[in-house]
């Protein structure tokens, strides 16, 4: 594939799937020059563009040095936006720097031990086995919107103190959020803007009520959170409330859908977790590597310097991919073979390391691997009855839609 050929901002080419052969021919290549074209992002001036980097060892250490590769002087996100907006944005966590971070962090690990994770996991086995249960009753379902999106979202719900009949407004802000260059989430121009304005407000309504009447619940426990005088502000928390209830519904659900699909499309692997379930943890890890649900970050440069050797100037805005570096085959050992037991398994699905690294890996594990475990506990056979969706997207590998069929065991 000639490098020319390459243009990471064409969405329409990640429907299909992830593009693998073009980060192939990057990773052989180097790191690559993307130019932005007028109207992909509509805030983005004529001519800007960003420097993509695939290969995992470029991958980590950029991910590790925040002093070098600023989240918060342009955001984590990849498009550009308006001054205002960006500062908005910065008061979320995933566009800090230390150590505004590393403060941020501090207060909201106070509502999210490791602990308060471990004492889930009954209820988590619960949760699943009866969404399981209910789709093995109606044997034909969607896998996406039945199944893998119904766990994350009943537990954001409890976690963050939700009504469970208000879930799946969760459910529809994240879609129009994340899916806004979808055409199934396009309902009106400004829809992304709005589903996010409607969960602000959700979140600042339900911060008032815990603060009134506070119950066992993360939202509870950070309205009130102080650390030697240190308190999350009614942005912050705002801000925090949208992180968590998109970012821990979108990446999980993807994806566990994106592992029933490899199962499907690899059956011996099934086979293999049917016949020894003791191996659902080293598969978990092997679906995180194989689906990377977020796909890339955005950092932007803070002086010069180089990169494994590669030179890149302040102020340049580079973008490192995830799912790229999972298939780098000087570290992963053939790296395009399907393998539940692959072990070792150094993925850099939740970010590679570094004071990024995802919050919710642990909750994220504890889900998907109750998930499988207890559907391999009943043992359906499970058949793909229509094609898969892919959303339209560059940056959530997302899985919109995969119908399957149940049979009871």
């Amino acid at each position: 594939m000639e490098l020319t050929a390459i243009d990471l901002n064409n969405l329409d080419q990640f429907v299909a799937g992830v593009p693998h052969e073009i980060f192939t021919e990057m990773r052989r290549s180097g790191p690559y020059w993307q130019i932005e074209p007028d109207g992909t992002y509509p805030n983005m001036p004529a001519g800007t563009g960003y420097w993509n980097f695939t290969r995992y060892d470029d991958v980590v250490l950029i991910n590790k040095d925040n002093q070098t590769f600023s989240s918060h002087r342009g955001s984590a996100l990849l498009p550009d936006m308006p001054e205002a907006d960006l500062e908005a944005q910065r008061m979320m966590m995933l566009n800090m720097d230390p150590p505004m971070h590393t403060r941020y962090r501090l207060l909201i690990n106070k509502g999210f031990t490791p602990r308060m994770v471990g004492q889930l996991e009954e209820h988590i086995r619960v949760l699943a086995g009866r969404i399981i249960d209910e789709a093995l009753e109606r044997r034909d379902v969607d896998f996406v919107v039945d199944i893998s999106s119904e766990l994350p979202l009943q537990v954001i719900a409890e976690l963050m103190g939700v009504p469970q009949e208000d879930r799946h407004l969760v459910f529809d802000w994240s879609n129009r959020m994340i899916g806004s260059q979808d055409p199934e989430f396009m309902a009106e121009p400004g829809a992304e803007l709005l589903a996010s304005m409607e969960l602000y407000g959700y979140a600042h309504k339900l911060a008032d009520e815990k603060r009134i009447n506070p119950h066992d619940d993360l939202m509870s426990i950070l309205t009130s959170v102080d650390i030697n005088g240190d308190k999350l502000s009614e942005l912050e928390l705002d801000m925090f409330f949208m992180l968590l209830a998109v970012a821990g519904n979108e990446t999980t659900r993807n994806l566990m859908a994106h592992a029933m699909l490899a199962l499907l499309e690899h059956p011996a692997e099934l086979a293999a977790l049917y016949a020894e379930p003791s191996l659902l943890p080293t598969a978990v890890e092997e679906f995180l590597r194989w689906g990377t649900p977020v796909m890339h970050f955005r950092r932007t440069v803070t002086r010069d310097t180089d990169v494994n050797g590669f030179p890149v100037k302040e102020g340049d805005k580079v973008c490192i991919w995830y799912i790229a570096a999972n298939r780098d085959d000087t570290v992963i050992n053939d790296p395009f073979r399907f393998d539940v037991r692959r072990d070792p398994n150094p993925h850099v699905a939740f970010g590679g390391g570094g004071p990024h690294f995802c919050l919710g890996a642990n909750l994220a594990r504890l889900e998907i691997r109750v998930m499988f475990e207890e559907l391999i506990r009943r043992q359906p056979r499970i058949e793909q009855s229509g094609p898969v969706q892919r959303l339209r997207s560059n940056f959530i590998n997302g899985i919109k839609h995969l119908p399957i069929a149940l049979t009871p065991a």
